[in-house]
């Protein structure tokens, strides 16, 4: 069970430990909002804790802030998004965090929760925001059911005109829509690429397409607004070969092409790291919560400063 904020405080005061908060400013590369690739962590991870310590554990890792969940058991119920939402960007401002990205499961422009979504976001200042899964319907046909998607995504369009806000799609490995990569292409092609694109996920296409990943990049980039970096290695999990997460420069994703190709298609705009692989090692998550930082942040950091040592190495800062 996560500690709270106070109880927090009350462990830290009674262990006389503390924090070393200010070796963010001496340990790697803090990537500015102002920048042509702000970064973000997607807040998934650590959405069970205490808004300030995600927070203070985002400052610590040296990121400039958050891609945060405004969906259905995220951090942000999207029936509270009026009260909540505005309460958490004034925390993170005074952590000098910026939440400018969200994660959403926005389908449809005529769920009455999605207007007062964008509307608010919108509002706060949010720019970027990622749409729901949309799945295959294999009875009526792939093609057909492309077609609906991108009928009923029309609203939605609209709304992110009215709103002034971007909504993308992520490419994800499996079989619903955005799996190849390429079905993306047909479903976006048409509308504005400054209301609607892709949130191109590397690692996912590498995992569908372990070649020729770099086509279906090629072809949607006029769409890919953001992007969502993680690295993955294949294991045999239960006598199956799966995909399995890993920190970043420790999988397969063929990092220096996928940068390279980043900078030669022009392509820029927040980038959100996703840390999908596991936090703590086994009864770990029972330490107290100072010590659970310490870990949480020099895995987060790791990440971030591979991050940033290829935006440097390829010249996109």
């Amino acid at each position: 069970m996560k500690q709270n904020r106070r109880e927090f405080i009350t462990t830290l005061a009674a262990a006389g430990a503390a924090i070393p908060f200010t070796s963010v400013a001496s340990g790697g590369h803090q990537t500015t909002a102002g920048s042509r690739f702000p970064v973000r962590l997607f807040s998934k991870p650590l959405d069970a804790y205490d808004f300030e310590f995600m927070c203070e554990c985002t400052k610590l890792s040296g990121i400039s802030g958050f891609d945060l969940t405004v969906r259905p058991g995220g951090k942000v119920e999207p029936s509270e998004v009026e009260m909540k939402l505005p309460q958490l960007v004034k925390q993170a401002a005074k952590h000098n965090l910026a939440v400018d990205m969200m994660v959403t499961g926005i389908v449809s422009a005529t769920d009455p929760l999605t207007e007062r979504v964008l509307k608010t976001a919108s509002a706060l200042g949010i720019t970027h925001y990622r749409l729901g899964y949309l799945e295959f319907d294999f009875r009526t046909g792939v093609w057909e059911t492309l077609q609906k998607h991108k009928e009923s995504l029309k609203g939605v369009v609209e709304l992110n005109r009215k709103y002034k806000i971007h909504g993308d799609y992520q490419n994800h490995a499996g079989t619903r829509v955005g799996g190849p990569v390429w079905d993306l292409y047909e479903l976006l092609h048409g509308f504005p690429p400054e209301l609607a694109g892709c949130q191109y996920d590397v690692r996912h296409a590498m995992v569908e397409g372990a070649n020729a990943w770099i086509v279906g990049m090629r072809l949607i980039a006029p769409y890919i607004k953001t992007l969502a970096v993680k690295d993955f290695t294949w294991m045999t999990v239960k006598g199956k070969p799966s995909a399995v997460t890993v920190p970043m420069g420790e999988g397969m994703v063929n990092w220096d092409l996928f940068f390279r190709t980043v900078k030669e298609l022009n392509i820029s705009g927040p980038v959100t790291i996703h840390v999908e692989y596991p936090l703590f090692e086994k009864g770990e998550e029972q330490l107290p919560l100072a010590q659970q930082q310490e870990l949480i942040v020099k895995k987060i950091k790791k990440d971030a400063d591979f991050l940033n040592g290829l935006l440097v190495k390829h010249q996109l800062i």
